[in-house]
């Protein structure tokens, strides 16, 4: 269980400041009780406004396995809109687990999920479907927070309309064809960093205090790697390398304005 998560615990001292547009992320680190005790004594006003974001990978798709033995795989239209592979299942019932005995999902107030087959999974699955007769949060598809854009067929989305038929349980609110891939041009780092930011300030307009993201390698990388981390660089490094599938991470923000 431990090893699916991949949890990095970095130390018990580790707290992290962020400036984020007159905003401050102070904390950072593995889901755990030592988290909340950190928060309840990190000296920060009460009264300040505060937004802890819980990052997560979906779990392994079928375009992971095949980019792995070859990554030019990623071009075939075969793996087009990838759903998760028999061991993306499995880490899904893993971390499915971990959220209910950890109470994470009675904290949850919010659920934002990437708008492609393989984040929709795993948030459902994991979150709460309607089926399964648990309270769950409320699960939103965002197109901000999707994989790098263009080229790979694995990251061009269906229609809203087949997604509706596929995740009753998520609300869609944008144009039902993908307009924003294209067959012949890629996203570049600092797009996506751009589109990472616009949706880290998105965050700022929820009234939810404490949300899920499920998203992707590249987005999460190169968002997380644009914001200006005041920090050693040791520990800015462990916050900003790529997830492995399945891993979890949370930030603590503080609005001090």
């Amino acid at each position: 269980m431990k090893s699916l998560l991949k949890n990095k615990i970095l130390r018990k001292d580790s707290d992290v400041a962020v400036n984020l547009m007159g905003r401050l992320v102070i904390e950072y680190g593995p889901l755990n009780a030592q988290n909340k005790e950190q928060s309840e004594t990190s000296g920060c006003p009460k009264a300040a406004l505060t937004l802890k974001s819980v990052k997560l990978r979906h779990a392994q798709g079928i375009h992971n396995v095949a980019g792995e033995k070859d990554h030019s795989a990623l071009l075939s239209p075969e793996f087009f809109d990838a759903p998760l592979s028999p061991l993306g299942c499995q880490q899904v019932t893993n971390l499915r687990n971990y959220v209910l005995a950890s109470g994470l999902l009675k904290r949850i107030d919010l659920v934002i999920t990437s708008p492609l087959l393989r984040s929709m999974q795993t948030a459902v699955e994991i979150f709460g479907s309607e089926e399964s007769g648990l309270e769950r949060p409320p699960i939103v598809a965002i197109e901000l927070c999707r994989e790098r854009l263009g080229v790979h067929p694995c990251d061009k989305r269906r229609t809203i309309s087949q997604y509706r038929n596929l995740f009753p349980e998520i609300d869609f609110s944008w144009s039902d064809d993908d307009i924003l891939w294209k067959a012949d041009a890629r996203e570049t780092s600092e797009e996506i960093a751009a589109r990472g930011l616009k949706f880290m300030n998105w965050l700022w307009t929820r009234q939810e205090r404490e949300i899920a993201v499920v998203s992707h390698s590249k987005f999460l990388l190169y968002t997380l790697s644009a914001l200006p981390i005041d920090c050693h660089p040791s520990l800015r490094s462990e916050i900003c390398k790529q997830f492995e599938n399945s891993e979890l991470r949370s930030l603590m923000m503080v609005d001090k304005r």
